[in-house]
């Protein structure tokens, strides 16, 4: 099926947003998307479900899927000293942590964003917090952190201790990483044994290398070109010393460079199972059921761009919709030039809030009236037959 064919039909729209950052959460994008296709055919059937990658919105979205309750912990935030009241999900032994409500990019002003001291400690203690009401089973979402210290701030909070080579323990923050000479984790929480944890990654980056989490995602952290070196060696003297540890690499890990590194961090000291966030939460939200009988899905969030094929939400919602033969359109708040070049084609359309005359910071500014007017001009593009008459 491809843009302009007379036959698509849009009798059932199922609306799966992710949240598009800094301006509208996902649930708010769905309904700004549905006002669009209002306009656009009035008659037609709108199914809303806002979707998350391991990002934010995990919690939000998983929690009333899964029965949950919503707790509140004060727990230590990724700035040095910084205390933050972070939610996460209880539910008769099963426990949900969103990884941001602690070591989120969100939640550091953007004067005071430098992953070199960033800490993932909060982490790990709102893990300890889960373990203390007796969680069995835990899913905890790793995007859109703030932080790049391979997951070692959360082990530091479950008892692991990192020293240099004269045996003094390390400071928070992955530039200390450097100076790792030493792991002992005899202290770390006996309960982890009993913990089953599924660890919700928005990426599939590795913890090193061009694609590994300081070089592709630093710099949106705060880091310049300096930074990104040391932090890079940071982690690479840090794998050194987990396979040490370990036994075996984690360098490569598909998924150990989400959140900074948080992934490999939770495989080396939780034991987690990395898995895509997006199938994840589909998964447990029931997308499947909603495609039935749907004749196009409308997806989307803040930027598509290359990045987007690394586990993002808008490729997972692809990949699950065509799987059962329903076309999939995208919008995203940033320009797509480089997307339809790389996913142009996966997708039956893409469209932007901002190019043109739109500026990003216009676009951002009112982001639900102009998501609801692209998608009623992504519509018309894709299906410009009248079916209302």
């Amino acid at each position: 099926m491809k843009p302009g064919d007379p036959h698509i039909s849009l009798r059932r729209v199922l609306v799966a947003p992710n949240a598009f950052k800094g301006t509208l959460t996902a649930l708010e994008a769905a309904q700004a998307m549905a006002v669009g296709i209002q306009r656009f055919r009035p008659s037609a059937e709108i199914i809303l479900h806002p979707v998350s990658d391991g990002g934010e919105g995990l919690l939000a979205l998983l929690a009333p899927a899964m029965g949950c309750t919503i707790e509140a912990t004060l727990v230590s935030g990724p700035l040095p000293a910084q205390r933050v009241k972070a939610k996460w999900g209880w539910c008769s032994g099963k426990a949900i942590i969103e990884s941001a409500e602690a070591a989120g990019l969100l939640l550091i002003p953007e004067k005071d964003r430098n992953p070199l001291h960033t800490s993932t400690f909060g982490v790990g203690e709102l893990i300890r917090a889960a373990l203390d009401r007796g969680a069995k089973e835990l899913i905890i979402g790793l995007g859109g952190s703030g932080t790049n210290d391979g997951g070692s701030g959360m082990a530091t909070a479950l008892g692991v201790e990192f020293r240099d080579i004269g045996g003094k323990l390390l400071p928070p923050g992955g530039a200390a990483l450097l100076d790792c000479c030493s792991i002992d984790s005899t202290r770390l929480d006996t309960r982890l044994s009993q913990l089953a944890v599924r660890a919700a990654c928005d990426v599939t980056n590795p913890l090193l290398g061009p694609r590994g989490a300081t070089k592709t995602y630093g710099p949106q952290k705060g880091a310049g070109p300096e930074a990104i070196e040391q932090l890079e060696a940071a982690l690479s003297n840090y794998a050194s010393r987990l396979e040490q540890h370990l036994g075996r690499s984690l360098s490569a890990l598909p998924g150990g460079g989400a959140a900074g590194g948080l992934g490999a961090g939770l495989v080396a000291f939780c034991h987690a199972s990395l898995e895509s966030g997006i199938d994840l939460v589909l998964e447990g939200t029931g997308f499947e059921r909603q495609l039935q009988g749907v004749d196009l899905v409308l997806t989307g969030e803040g930027r598509i761009d290359a990045q987007s094929g690394f586990g993002k939400a808008v490729d997972g919602v692809r990949r699950h919709s065509e799987a059962r033969g329903v076309p999939v359109a995208a919008l995203s708040g940033a320009p797509v030039a480089g997307m339809k070049a790389e996913f142009g084609e996966r997708f039956l359309a893409v469209g932007a809030l901002a190019g043109g005359r739109t500026t990003i910071e216009e676009a951002m500014g009112n982001a639900a009236h102009l998501l609801a007017q692209r998608t009623e001009e992504l519509l018309r593009s894709v299906c410009p037959q009248d079916e209302e008459r």
